[in-house]
């Protein structure tokens, strides 16, 4: 079996190596045709998605896992014709040739699907209603890889973050080293999920032996602000002697946190039919933090 992991260089991609090189031969592309510590690997450049199918008939993979994604939120609202470049045209001529030549193919999208009114976690069968440009291409890359027609796995997720990469842990723990005191929105509620997390669930999907087909869910459990994140952080952190001490946080509202594009205020998402179907037991955001700590590797 050949594995092909797209966008092997962001934090998701660079835990997929690490979960699925047991599972059979590994092919990793990039849009720079290098992995993180500089080898060369395959390169697969979303901005052009007529180029990918190519790429697809020459290396003839069993599975193609896409990690690969515009994630600039706020960006796109600036750039929405390379968002829809990377989020729905070249997920589409994956998906395409997948359905072609029966090949599974998974795929990532996220809670900006939704518009964060609920107050309830949202279940795969919500409406979505996108609040900018990165969630309406994400939603709209979703309906592609439906409407090509083959064996498909969507994962939603949210909050991603790992002890590599640009993410929110490695912006709190920087900020944490050089400022006494931080202000941390306090009114968007989600569930901080590890890369590492996603990549092990998506390797235990694809061993799944009745070859299903469909959209999941996939975070950690339980829910928090973005400030409560941040001070389970810093408590993590000194306990570990990686910050001598934590900085204040204070609360502030999204209001005093002005951003280019919308959030949703409640992005909480229901894991139930991901446990049901997989037979998966998925940690506490707390626990995922803790081991995500324990695993960072030294800066």
């Amino acid at each position: 079996m050949t594995i092909l992991v797209l966008g092997g260089s962001g934090q998701l991609g660079q835990e997929l190596i690490r979960a699925l090189a047991p599972q059979g031969a590994l092919v990793v592309a990039t849009r720079t045709g290098r992995l993180v510590d500089g080898r060369p690997c395959e390169v697969a450049d979303f901005d052009h998605p007529a180029d990918l199918p190519g790429l697809l008939d020459r290396l003839q993979p069993s599975v193609v896992i896409n990690a690969a994604a515009y994630t600039a939120v706020d960006r796109a609202e600036q750039e929405p014709d390379a968002a829809r470049r990377a989020n729905v045209d070249a997920p589409e001529a994956i998906a395409r040739w997948c359905a072609r030549h029966a090949v599974p193919f998974v795929h990532y999208s996220t809670d900006y699907v939704f518009d964060g009114r609920s107050r309830v976690p949202y279940r795969e069968d919500a409406p979505t209603s996108p609040l900018g440009v990165y969630g309406t291409t994400k939603r709209d890359g979703e309906d592609a890889v439906r409407a090509a027609g083959g064996r498909h796995l969507i994962f939603r997720t949210a909050w991603v973050y790992s002890g590599r990469g640009s993410n929110f842990l490695r912006t709190m723990l920087r900020l944490g080293a050089e400022r006494e005191v931080l202000r941390v929105v306090a009114d968007q509620i989600g569930t901080p999920t590890p890369a590492a997390l996603i990549a092990d669930v998506t390797t235990h999907a694809l061993r799944h032996p009745d070859g299903l087909s469909g959209t999941w869910h996939l975070t950690a459990t339980g829910q928090t602000s973005w400030h409560g994140f941040a001070e389970a952080i810093f408590a993590d952190a000194v306990a570990r002697g990686v910050l001598p001490c934590a900085p204040r946080v204070e609360p502030i509202t999204t209001a005093e946190y002005p951003a280019q594009a919308r959030r949703p205020a409640y992005s909480r998402l229901d894991v139930s039919k991901l446990q049901g179907d997989f037979d998966v037991a998925l940690p506490s955001w707390q626990d995922g933090l803790a081991q995500v700590m324990a695993r960072r590797p030294a800066p």
